[in-house]
């Protein structure tokens, strides 16, 4: 074996076993490395390095992503604020997912601690992240342009002018000339070393680009907030009313109500709302579309306060009224048949309009009747609702219409217990006959009741009776208040604006350096640079030079673009 592969095995045995190589640099390094720690970060370091994450533009992104994920439960379950008994049949009817789904706070999504968490941790990191963006470019509009590179010709626009000698304009004219059109053209300038052998001036613009960034993420902020002020301080709800009936803006008055997180009721302003009468316009003069609905009125009559004068106004689609902080919409209409039910004592049950849900075209309606009140036994009805009644050959009865021309009632009848009384909240539109025994169908000998206006209906075993009296209409009516709803409008127009600006707003340096040539010609070289992509740049570079051309009255003979065939000032 050679000497040398002998000196190279022991020289890795020694670095093996500890020893030196006899390499004392090498041996240096190496003991450098086996002594050397990890510096350790601390609560402190890992605090700042934990607010560093959060407050960057792609942590900011990234929340605001997840934060859309998050409202997807939302819009998939049922949310026990909009429809409790909705959520309780879900999870009724689900057993193995849905007390699961609800330990996840999948039925309130919106106030769940999850979603929460992100919506503040966007807010937060928004914050952190426009805060310090903004003081720097507050700093940068104070501060003066940068300093003149000593090669503009590296620059990504490089342009040349060459003024005769005879021109007259010496260096220090040629750079006050070039500072003013730079001026007028909307850039910042400082002039430097005027009356040194190479003037020149430095110019900067577009710093709106930067505040068009920083609105439109300051305006995200101020969106977030205006939410969160509605969700927590807002309410919604939901009343139908029938021709003649007030409503009363009091918790008790809505049929729904849907309030925000910090909202108390004591704050719902009592003004009061009258529907005094409903109008329907149908299309009359189309063959093809004739029942279509063409236009909906709804006259009522409002009151700010018990004390307050009455207000005649027009609520319809589309063109709210606003009362009391809150905005009505009208959402829906149909008909309410009035009836009155006798029990089987012959005293009134019940009396009074019964709202019958649109389910079909002309107006087609389902009715449910309930009279908790019925003596000796409770009494139901269910079944439909026609305003123009027809009847096919099979005896099968259909709505011609929707406008009131044959108003027909066809109900089934029930008796036994409604199951009102064991305070389990029901769908006033839907009638339970699990514990009810039925008195009147259409398969039964007794046969269904159909009731034409004005007319009554015995109920078999002496059950009482039931009386179509007449027919009222009623308009569905949606009511909001979002105090956040203005400004989360301000908030989004201003975002709108300064993305606009963010676009479209190129943020350019200029600089123009001029000296005087061996010949006595003034020579002038510029330069331009843009912060970021800018594909107008060159367009600009073009301009500034036809500006110059002009003001010095010389012949744009000189290429730009780094192509230069004229000395410059490297050349003197």
């Amino acid at each position: 074996m050679s000497e040398s592969v002998k000196s190279k095995k022991n020289a890795a045995k020694g670095s093996d076993t500890g020893l030196t190589t006899g390499n004392p640099g090498e041996d240096k390094l190496k003991k450098a490395k086996s002594e050397a720690a990890l510096p350790t970060l601390g609560i402190l370091g890992m605090l700042r390095w934990a607010w560093t994450q959060l407050t960057s533009m792609r942590t900011a992104l990234f929340l605001l992503l997840l934060l859309a994920i998050a409202a997807v439960p939302g819009s998939l379950f049922p949310q026990r604020p909009a429809n409790p008994v909705t959520v309780t049949d879900w999870i009724k009817n689900n057993p193995t997912f849905g007390p699961f789904l609800d330990a996840l706070q999948m039925f309130d999504v919106y106030s769940s601690a999850w979603f929460s968490a992100i919506y503040l941790l966007l807010f937060i990191s928004l914050i952190g992240c426009v805060t310090p963006r903004a003081i720097a470019h507050y700093k940068a509009m104070k501060s003066q342009p940068p300093r003149t590179p000593k090669r503009l010709s590296r620059l990504p626009e490089y342009g040349t002018l060459a003024l005769p000698a005879d021109a007259g304009i010496p260096a220090s004219k040629a750079i006050t000339d070039a500072a003013g059109l730079l001026k007028k053209r909307g850039y910042r300038v400082e002039v430097r070393d005027a009356d040194g052998a190479l003037p020149s001036v430095g110019a900067e613009r577009g710093f709106m680009k930067e505040v068009g960034n920083l609105v439109f993420h300051t305006s995200l902020i101020g969106v977030l907030v205006s939410v969160a002020i509605g969700g927590l301080f807002g309410y919604s709800g939901q009343r139908i009313l029938v021709e003649g009936e007030t409503f009363v803006n009091t918790l008790v008055g809505y049929d729904q109500f849907s309030p925000g997180t910090n909202f108390q009721s004591a704050w719902l302003q009592p003004y009061s709302v009258r529907l005094d009468k409903f109008q329907a316009t149908f299309d009359r003069e189309s063959p093809n579309k004739t029942g279509q609905p063409i236009d909906y009125t709804a006259e009522v009559t409002t009151k700010e306060n018990p004390d307050a004068p009455e207000q005649k106004e027009v609520l319809k689609v589309n063109d709210p009224i606003s009362l009391g902080g809150t905005s009505l919409y009208l959402t829906g209409n149909g008909y309410a048949p009035v009836v009155t039910v006798r029990d089987g004592d012959g005293n009134i049950a019940f009396q009074g309009p019964v709202t019958a849900k649109v389910q079909g075209a002309n107006y087609y309606s389902s009715v449910v009747i309930k009279v908790p009140d019925g003596k000796p036994d409770q009494l139901g009805f269910n079944g439909f609702f026609l305003p123009t009644a027809f009847e096919t050959e099979q005896g099968i009865s259909f709505s011609a219409d929707p406008a009131l021309a044959n108003p027909q009632l066809n109900l089934d009848s029930y008796f036994g217990d409604l199951g009102l009384d064991k305070g389990t909240p029901q769908n006033v539109f839907e009638l339970d006959v699990k514990d009810l025994t039925q008195l009147n169908g259409r398969k039964l000998e007794a046969g269904g009741i159909v009731l034409a206006l004005g007319q009554t209906a015995t109920l078999p075993e002496g059950k009482g009776s039931i009386t179509f009296d007449s027919v009222k209409k009623y308009v569905g009516v949606d009511i909001h208040h979002n105090p956040g709803q203005l400004y989360a409008l301000i908030f989004g127009l201003l975002a709108v604006g300064g993305l606009v600006l963010s676009l479209y707003v190129g943020r350019r340096r200029v600089w123009v350096r001029t000296g005087t040539h061996q010949d006595g010609r003034t020579m002038v070289e510029y330069g331009l640079l843009a912060r970021g992509e800018d594909h107008r740049l060159a367009g600009e570079a073009a301009a500034l030079r036809e500006l110059f051309a002009r003001e010095w009255r010389v012949a744009d003979t000189t290429e730009s673009s780094h192509s230069v065939s004229s000395p410059t000032l490297k050349d003197q």
